[in-house]
Parts: C-alpha cells; structure tokens; sequence
C-alpha cells in the first residue's frame, strides 16, 4: 500500500512548481485531502471555491477516488455562481472524458477514477490541470455575483 499523504504531499509539490502557479493559485493540503483555489476564490477557510480530491478509508475500499470542482457556503451567491459559471463552461466539461456536471448543492463538476497507485501524482497532477482550465470562467463567474 502505498503511502497517501506522501503522494498529497508530492502532488503538491508538483503543482506549486508548475509555471502557472505563481499567478494567485494555493493549496490546502491535509494529508489524503487537497484543494487547489486562487487567492480570490472566497476560500480562506477551505469553504469557498476549489478544485479538490481525497483519497481517504471510504475510497480505499471502493478502489476509487473522485476530483471534484465545488463552491461551498463562502462563494458569494453560491447558487447565482454555480449557475453564471455553469452557463459558461457545462458544455466543455460534459466533454472531457468521465466528467459529470451536477450543479446541485455546492457540487459543480466531478469525475471518479480508479485508484491505481501507478502514475497516481501524475494523473492527479492532469487532472488538476484540466480543471485549472476553468480558471477564467470562475473568475466571470464570482465578478458577475460580486
């Protein structure tokens, strides 16, 4: 069994020495659990705005592991957002592969993968980096409701 917060911890690693990083970006790592957001993201107390995935007790036993784009109870207008941002970008995500928009609560979007713990950091690393792709449209989003 491969060790989980190791992994957390070099996806991390990883993600901090991309070279869109420095443009805003943070990370709340705690172990089997991170989250990717941009500094104006409402997500100071990780209740906001980002993209995150775990890999906990739960999915262990699943063999599966979910990433998901949500906006919880701190994003402004939580539900005018989700649907200004939804406008926007439902139909680019309905086309990447094993993606789902759900748009209910605070879940926008989400994909379940096998837990492989081959590649495991490089496919999460992937994985964060499509999602970082709606990066603009969060932004439109959140100015549009603020």
């Amino acid at each position: 069994m491969k060790d989980i917060k190791k992994v957390f911890r070099n996806l991390e690693q990883n993600l901090r020495q991309a070279s869109w990083f420095d443009d805003g970006w943070d990370i709340y790592n705690r172990g089997p659990y991170l989250q990717l957001y941009k500094a104006n993201w409402f997500n100071q107390n990780q209740g906001g705005v980002h993209f995150d995935t775990y890999i906990e007790t739960p999915q262990l036993q699943k063999k599966t592991f979910p990433v998901h784009l949500h906006a919880e109870e701190d994003c402004p207008q939580q539900q005018r957002f989700i649907k200004a941002f939804l406008a926007l970008e439902s139909d680019r995500i309905r086309n990447w592969k094993g993606y789902s928009v759900i748009g209910e609560g605070y879940h926008i979007c989400s994909r379940t993968l096998p837990l492989n713990f081959k590649n495991l950091e490089q496919r999460l690393l992937e994985e964060f980096n499509r999602l970082r792709q709606l990066e603009e449209s969060i932004d439109a989003a959140l100015n549009k409701v603020t």
